[in-house]
């Protein structure tokens, strides 16, 4: 017998895949010296856009917060439509290429690249990005290596993704039911997660927000309500105004969200997935107020948590602008004073500055998602 070390033993740990990444690519490292940068995109079939998820080159990222149509990126486009991987081995044309990640990419300076498009049983979900600063370095023989560890990592974010949508389908089962007597749409759900990955985009570089954060607040935010369920049909569905005690009851929907969620975490054995906190957070303090007039705990300011307040935002401009069977949708215009208004009180001046920076795409979101009452 001989004593022999687990190159990949990291990957055997309990830490968030960004260093799990990180440590494949340190080993891979080893063998191929060229490869400087490995990077994840993931795929939203419902708007067809490719958003920036992992990296693993640190600071050193042309790349931090991009999103882009995937027809905006034909060249990746061609990958998907033949489902074959891509070798560049010269990219000194990239930095005079007419889209903007091809001129970030080649203004950073890599010298070849090699693409793998990434599938769940069929499935497309993203791409695989390995650069080099070297060109003339991914030939075959090089190639039948680094796809092994190309795989490897598609199985870690598939496994990571599978994990948040099995977490996700449960509630979404539940929520079905909630949203059968909610008036609440699955259109605003839509709309609302895709407003509050816009809030965290704009406000990453403040808050030094990564992309996997970002990701997460886009997947977490739609379960906000959950709570809901909870609350019986005469106060949810009621018309009018709630008088104290109804008002009481439907507050307590927040704490009923974060006991479901943790029930569920534990029913799934995902209590220690990596950023599950969000979740509970998003839950459980998405009406409190910076004024610490909120519920269910009253803090306020910087001590609610970032995520709550980047979906607090996004919840409430989607409520004013939409339709309900008791009230008329206000315009974009009027809800964007009433956010101002708001701001510093209620909602995070911050938050609310970064929606209202965004109002085509906002526009955008509501032309893809328009609800039907």
């Amino acid at each position: 017998m001989t004593d022999h070390k687990d190159i990949l033993e990291e990957l055997n740990k309990h830490i968030p895949l960004r260093e799990k990444l990180i440590a494949t690519h340190k080993v891979i490292s080893e063998f191929f010296p060229f490869i400087v940068r490995i990077s994840i995109a993931v795929y939203d079939p419902q708007t067809s856009i490719l958003k920036t998820y992992l990296h693993s080159s640190g600071d050193d990222n042309p790349l931090d917060h991009y999103q882009t149509l995937i027809d905006n990126a034909p060249s990746l486009k061609k990958i998907l439509k033949n489902g074959l991987p891509r070798v560049i081995n010269n990219m000194l044309t990239f930095e005079q290429g007419k889209r903007e990640h091809t001129r970030r990419i080649g203004r950073q300076g890599y010298a070849a690249s090699y693409t793998m498009p990434m599938f769940n049983n069929g499935k497309f979900i993203g791409f695989i990005f390995f650069n080099s600063d070297q060109k003339n370095v991914f030939l075959e023989n090089v190639l039948r290596q680094i796809d092994i560890y190309g795989h490897l990592l598609s199985l870690m974010v598939i496994n990571e993704l599978a994990s948040i949508h099995t977490l996700t389908a449960a509630v979404k089962a539940t929520g079905n039911i909630t949203h059968t007597r909610d008036p609440e749409t699955g259109s605003h759900l839509d709309r609302m997660s895709r407003y509050s990955r816009l809030i965290a985009n704009t406000v990453a570089d403040k808050y030094q927000l990564n992309d996997d954060y970002i990701e997460h607040i886009f997947m977490f935010s739609p379960l906000h309500d959950l709570g809901k369920i909870g609350i019986p049909d005469n106060i949810l569905l009621k018309p009018g105004k709630l008088n104290g005690n109804e008002k009481t009851i439907m507050d307590t929907h927040a704490h009923i969200g974060r006991v479901m969620i943790d029930d569920l975490l534990e029913s799934f054995g995902l209590e220690n997935f990596e950023h599950i906190d969000m979740l509970r957070n998003i839950a459980e303090f998405h009406h409190e107020s910076v004024n610490g007039e909120g519920y269910p705990l009253g803090i306020k300011g910087d001590n609610i948590p970032l995520e709550a307040r980047i979906v607090a935002v996004a919840d409430v401009f989607d409520a004013l602008t939409s339709e309900r069977p008791y009230k008329k949708a206000w315009s974009n215009n009027s809800a964007i004073q009433e956010l101002k208004k708001m701001a510093g009180e209620k909602l995070d001046q911050d938050c609310v500055d970064a929606l209202i920076q965004n109002l085509d795409e906002i526009e955008q979101i509501q032309k893809q998602f328009n609800e039907n009452i």
